[in-house]
């Protein structure tokens, strides 16, 4: 692992003393102590709240979204809004090395519907290493409620895999601290949510959620899958 920009105990300082916080504040202190960090917005919920409050902080930072080419219609609408509405001028879209018919040529067609781990390793995983070579931290959306995979996140944590800082400022929130915040600010979201979809990916891999399942469960289905590789 290349050395991170802050010691590994500093960071578990940050964890434990600003772990029930405002996301304001562990943002405000992230953007601190980490010279080159940089969101992760899919768009989705967590990251429209997180990028909300990340423009009044600093409407200059830098933000990203990894663009696989499959994303909904709503997706890329919601994108444009969201420029509309924060201007978001440091927003990077990143896309994968290969197109989709490239990808085809070489994998065959539709790689989602049969090798789901490599469709996501090629679209999603391989541009982000790229991108985070760069950076000395990330900050995500993800939350500990959301599924078993994510249970153990910190608002301040060590990447192994990336080799850098993680910022999760809604780790300890819930679904309904997401959606109180959406409604009380105004908060430009996806309808595909109004529509049954907690968690929105790529349009061939995301379904709507039956009641009672876990908020991810319209992911990859009908794999065994519930990250793409980006969380662990």
């Amino acid at each position: 692992m290349a050395d991170l920009v802050l010691d590994p105990e500093e960071i578990r300082s940050l964890a434990e003393t600003l772990r029930d916080a405002p996301p304001e504040e562990i943002l405000r202190t992230a953007l601190e102590r980490i010279p080159r960090l940089a969101l992760a917005c899919s768009f989705g919920a967590e990251d429209m709240v997180i990028l909300d409050l990340l423009m009044k902080i600093d409407p200059e930072a830098s933000v990203f979204y990894l663009d696989t080419d499959l994303f909904f219609p709503e997706t890329y609408a919601l994108r444009d809004e969201a420029v509309r509405r924060y201007g978001i001028p440091n927003l990077r879209r990143i896309r994968p090395d290969l197109s989709l018919e490239a990808q085809a040529a070489e994998y065959g067609e539709a790689l989602w519907s049969r090798d789901p781990d490599l469709c996501c390793y090629l679209r999603k995983v391989q541009p982000l290493e790229q991108v985070l070579a760069g950076l000395d931290g990330w900050i995500t959306g993800i939350r500990r409620e959301q599924a078993p995979t994510r249970a153990r996140a910190e608002v301040f944590e060590i990447d192994g895999k990336f080799g850098v800082v993680k910022v999760n400022p809604l780790a300890y929130w819930t679904w309904d601290d997401v959606w109180n915040y959406i409604r009380a600010h105004d908060v430009p979201y996806n309808p595909l949510h109004d529509r049954g979809y907690p968690s929105i990916g790529c349009a061939p891999c995301t379904r709507p959620v039956q009641p009672g399942e876990n908020l991810r469960a319209g992911r990859w289905s009908p794999f065994d899958k519930t990250e793409c590789g980006l969380h662990g």
